[in-house]
């Protein structure tokens, strides 16, 4: 049973029952239930029998056994009658099912993904089983004829998913509860007094869960680690990692591997490589990179054809397989960008310094060398070992200013190249990638971290001139390994791969799109690409621009890394990989081992272990994504929260529900929700099928896309959650408004109004 908080206000001087006395109730409790049913197996007992066995006269103890033979059932130690009798399950076996993954969306109700299945399963929140998100559990399958829909059941848990959360402590006399930042966790953790690990009030901390919460238990736990006072930004940043179970300092013995790798290069190396110590090499990163782990080098030759060398960061000469820092870079399988910091794959020796391509530095490197005809035609290729020498770093901005002055240092160099990279990139579009160019989201923060001020980074020539030789790089290195197989059996490869998106989520997402003015094309497979590309391009500018990519990028299926040969539909490959990037990306570092294997002959390596390296890596890309995008949410709200009150804001809507609608502030790209309860003046009906809510009295909707105007009415940091309120001509309704008549009709279509609050 929950225990009922109190306010942080009126904290009692002790509560009611000590939290430790209940429990041991509670276990009692259980202990007897199962004592009657064990000594008569065969015997049915309606609930009220239970009452008279244990004397349970009070209305709150008849409760607490009810709630508990309830339990007792959904773990299968007590079987229902259809008469709503209940026996003992003698030596029950578990209830075969399917393996899934609990992705809890709300308190009602969450859903499993199962591998192979094409929509994921619906399971109410009673039905879970005591599951939570990210558990993995064995889930039945059953048809609810109600909804006509299939949904699940979960029949036990295979594995949590996390055992240890993060969260903010309160504590209360006589006991303390964390209340967990993750969204989609709709449980708080009790904590004994004694087992607090010296946190206080309101400190951010780590605590691991010994009793998962179950219909009549909370659960329970204890303090592991205090982070710092909740709301400080190294205390955010490094729960925000804790949360994804992400690392932050690296290991002793693998700083002290680390210390100890030679940093000259032995001139045996050096005279084993390709030399391009004399060729002109560039690099071009952002102006706070700290790393540098690909240049482009430049040769014009004797035939009017372009020699452009990929040079990327040798990596795996430094990092060994079997080594303390290899099994550290599998384990983190990416680098981590946060908005105020980079946790890095590799250590700081490694990734700053000796596998940083840094100028008029010699430099080992794995290079792709292409020799391109004017038209940016590939006459001829070559992949090895190479020794580099930067001449000069480029930042983005310096770039391309030469870019657009036509002067300045290596302005010949740089214009050659971008030439050649736009002839590259018009080819792709012209075979089918899709365009998308999502808003980044930066921040200007001061030495504290505090937000001064949130832009979109915008991508120009310079940004776009590398990006080409990169993937040029990546999708040559697969073919070139795919294409040197011998015999039926092809060269096993690690592929980036991206699958056509699904044709469901591609017509919901047409549909969306057309209720906003524009049109995409998903009947001819072969004309998805070009339709989606100028459908971007006609919404490119415009308030809705960042609603619309976001969309089209999460209808699209996600990329990830495999051994299956699958090519990658955004860029419109048959074969691609991920080469460019070892320091940041631990499937590089094994795609740089493959290719140099083959080219000294060797034979197709197994299949099994890099699959299974695969997955771990597109796992870890998911939840390193996930931390950056929690990170990013947080200092939006953090930015929010210091704007000056009452401030009023435009913005779109972006999301319609039954408890609101969420608007997207288009000044700072940050989200929050009008809740239904702030909607004044009418009573709505959800219209899922046209994204939009119907006054019923009025007619007025709120609908998908629609511009507003917002303020904030509250801001809660730990949560990284906004609550907006409309402002102006907005607060009294949407774009539109009916007849009466038509309102009329629709109350009579849409009588449920149980869970509708009056408004005002």
């Amino acid at each position: 049973m929950r225990r009922k908080r109190e306010s942080k206000s009126t904290k009692p001087v002790t509560p009611t029952i000590h939290p430790d006395h209940f429990l041991h109730f509670i276990d009692s409790l259980r202990a007897e239930i199962i004592r009657i049913f064990r000594a008569h197996p065969e015997q049915v007992f309606r609930t009220n029998d239970i009452y008279d066995q244990l004397g349970a006269d009070d209305r709150k103890l008849r409760y607490l056994v009810t709630e508990t033979i309830h339990e007792l059932q959904e773990a299968g130690q007590l079987r229902r009658s259809p008469d709503g009798g209940y026996s003992w399950v003698r030596a029950a076996a578990p209830v075969q099912g399917t393996l899934g993954r609990v992705d809890h969306v709300n308190r009602r109700f969450a859903y499993v993904l199962i591998e192979g299945r094409a929509k994921d399963l619906y399971v109410s929140t009673e039905d879970l089983n005591g599951a939570v998100d990210g558990d993995l559990v064995n889930v039945s399958v059953f048809f609810n004829r109600r909804e006509k829909r299939e949904e699940g059941k979960v029949q036990s848990v295979v594995e949590r998913g996390r055992t240890e959360i993060v969260g903010t402590l309160e504590a209360y006399p006589g006991y303390a509860v964390v209340k967990p930042d993750q969204r989609k966790l709709y449980y708080t953790l009790l904590i004994a007094p004694d087992q607090l690990g010296g946190a206080v009030d309101g400190d951010k901390v780590i605590a691991r869960v010994t009793q998962w919460p179950t219909r009549v238990r909370e659960a329970e736990g204890d303090i592991i680690q205090v982070l710092g006072r909740a709301g400080e930004n190294n205390t955010e940043m490094h729960a925000i990692l804790a949360e994804f179970g992400l690392p932050y300092g690296f290991p002793e013995e693998v700083e002290k591997e680390a210390a100890g790798i030679r940093t000259a290069i032995p001139k045996k190396e050096a005279q084993s490589r390709r030399d391009f110590r004399a060729v002109t090499t560039l690099t071009i990163d952002p102006l706070d990179a700290k790393d540098f782990d690909d240049a482009l080098s430049f040769r014009k030759l004797e035939n009017g054809n372009t020699e452009i060398g990929v040079h990327i960061a040798d990596v795996s000469y430094y990092v060994r397989p079997g080594s303390e820092i290899e099994k550290e870079a599998y384990r983190r399988a990416t680098s981590v960008y946060l908005v105020d910091r980079t946790v890095p794959m590799l250590p700081e020796k490694l990734s700053n310094d000796l596998c940083s391509l840094r100028p008029h530095e010699d430099r080992l490197a794995f290079s792709a060398v292409f020799e391109l005809t004017p038209d940016a035609r590939i006459s001829a290729e070559w992949f090895g070992r190479t020794i580099i020498h930067s001449d000069r770093r480029f930042t983005y901005e310096e770039a391309q200013e030469v870019l657009e002055t036509g002067t300045g240092e290596y302005a010949e160099e740089l214009t050659t190249l971008n030439s050649l990279a736009g002839k590259i990139r018009r080819e792709r579009f012209r075979k089918g990638a899709v365009n998308f160019e999502t808003v980044e989201i930066k921040f200007r923060l001061d030495e504290t971290g505090k937000p001064l001020g949130i832009y979109s980074k915008e991508r120009k020539d310079a940004h776009k001139l590398i990006e080409e030789f990169m993937l040029l790089a990546n999708r040559r290195v697969a073919e070139y390994v795919y294409g040197t197989s011998k015999g039926a059996v092809k060269n096993t490869m690690v592929y980036r791969v991206h699958e056509a998106p699904d044709p469901e989520k591609l017509q919901n997402f047409a549909t969306f799109a057309a209720k906003l003015g524009y049109k995409v094309e998903v009947e001819n497979e072969k004309g998805i690409a070009s339709s989606l590309n100028a459908m971007l391009e006609e919404v490119e500018g415009k308030p809705e621009q960042n609603l619309i990519e976001s969309l089209a990028v999460r209808t699209m299926a996600k990329a990830r890394y495999s051994t299956e040969d699958l090519g990658h539909f955004g860029l419109a490959f048959r074969r691609y990989s991920h080469f460019t990037s070892p320091i940041r990306r631990y499937p590089d570092l094994v795609v740089h081992r493959l290719l140099q294997h083959y080219l000294s002959g060797g034979k197709p390596e197994n299949k099994e272990t890099l699959e299974a390296q695969s997955r771990h890596a597109s796992e870890r890309e998911r939840l390193a994504a996930e931390a950056e995008r929690a990170s990013i949410k947080y200092k939006q709200m953090e930015f929010m929260s210091l704007q000056e009150k009452g401030k009023v804001f435009d913005g779109i809507i972006t999301g319609v529900t039954e408890f609101g609608i969420f608007v997207e502030i288009t000044e700072t790209a940050s989200e929050g929700m009008v809740r239904m309860a702030d909607l004044t003046g009418d009573f709505f009906d959800l219209d899922k099928e046209n994204y939009r809510l119907i006054g019923q009295r009025s007619g007025v909707t709120y609908t998908f896309g629609d511009k507003v105007r917002v303020s904030v009415k509250d801001i809660n940091l730990g949560r990284r959650s906004m609550d907006l309120v409309l402002e102006g001509g907005d607060q009294q309704g949407g774009r539109s408004r009916r007849s009466r008549t038509e309102s009329a009709s629709r109350r009579k279509e849409n009588p449920r109004r149980a869970n509708q609050r009056r408004r005002k």
